[in-house]
Order: C-alpha cells, then structure tokens, then sequence
C-alpha cells in the first residue's frame, strides 16, 4: 500500500481500535476452539493462527455485506 509503514505490519489504521480488535480475536478463537491466550501465543500452529484471522476476516465481509444491503 502506498505510503504504508512497512516496518511494522501490525499498526493499526486506527490505534483506538486495538482492544476492540483484540476482544474480537478472543472471541473467534474461542468459537472456533483455538487456545488464544493474552500476550505470546508461539505454540499455536500456523493452520491455527491462520484459522483465527482467516475467520475474523469472514466475519468482517460478512458484517459489511450486511451494512450494505441494508440488513
């Protein structure tokens, strides 16, 4: 993305959004029964922690479709 700060790829676009997001990744991990703990989580799996953003992601497209048929 142009203008992006490539050096670190976890900042967010909006900093003030970070704990919402954070409770929101607990909540799909636990729905999906992936042992998300807080802080460092280096013994999950790469399917596991895929599996966690993967969902979140489907969630979101899923929330905007929503907003945007007007539901």
């Amino acid at each position: 993305m142009a203008g992006s700060n490539s050096s670190n790829s976890s900042q967010m676009a909006v900093p003030q959004a970070k704990e919402a997001m954070n409770r929101f990744k607990q909540e799909v991990a636990s729905e999906i029964g992936v042992p998300l703990k807080e802080g460092y989580n280096g013994d999950l799996t790469s399917a596991q922690a895929g599996s966690i953003g993967g969902e979140m992601v489907k969630k979101m497209i899923m929330k905007q479709e929503q907003q945007m048929s007007g539901k």
